[in-house]
């Protein structure tokens, strides 16, 4: 079936093993969505995603005649349109330090995860990556221990920017020191039994922990 076609229910065009699809899946987990989740090889994406996604990228969401992309937008818009439970602060003030602290997690957590997790490159970018991203992931460390979630008294929609790629951190041979780190060692023991964050892990993600 062509995915242009008209479907009765909301579909998840997801990669597998891609973070940024990961956080999609675990705010329709934390919602409790039901959606059809398609897993998409992004070496051989299908010739009509690129019919309703001038980029061709995932994750995407179809939702009826609705096609977002760019997984931020796609989390913002599940929020509202599902709005239990919230997953940003009602106030504008607290809403604008979540999505200011998401822009840092892109630009200081995501772009290195993204090097390591493609693994193409040359061996000096992919170890200085490497070596930024672990030494930010444990200067940010204490921080966890101020509050329950990222940040928050409330599970929010950073932490389902966090978690994903600190699930990553062993499969790019990443290690932390439990002395100076142990508040994160516990945020991601706490994130990581969260029966949403179990519903949205995928075969391969699960394999990335073994």
């Amino acid at each position: 079936m062509s995915i242009v076609t008209k479907r009765s229910s909301m579909t998840l065009f997801s990669d597998a093993r891609d973070h940024y699809s990961h956080r999609v899946r675990m705010v329709l987990a934390e919602k409790g969505v039901t959606v059809d989740i398609v897993d998409v090889d992004p070496g051989k994406k299908p010739e009509d995603l690129a019919e309703i996604n001038p980029y061709n990228s995932l994750p995407t969401l179809l939702d009826r005649d609705l096609v977002l992309y760019e997984a931020n937008v796609i989390m913002e818009y599940l929020d509202e349109r599902f709005p239990h439970p919230p997953l940003l602060p009602v106030y504008p003030v607290q809403r604008a330090l979540s999505r200011l602290w998401i822009s840092r997690v892109e630009k200081e957590w995501s772009t290195k995860l993204d090097l390591l997790m493609a693994g193409k490159g040359r061996e000096t970018v992919l170890t200085k990556a490497r070596k930024e991203l672990r030494e930010s992931v444990i200067a940010i460390a204490p921080i966890f221990g101020e509050k329950p979630f990222f940040m928050n008294e409330e599970f929010s929609l950073v932490d389902c920017c966090v978690a994903p790629i600190l699930w990553r951190l062993k499969e790019v041979d990443i290690t932390l020191p439990e002395k100076s780190t142990r508040p994160l060692l516990k945020y991601m023991q706490n994130m990581f039994e969260r029966d949403a964050f179990r519903a949205s892990l995928t075969e391969a993600e699960l394999e990335m922990q073994e």
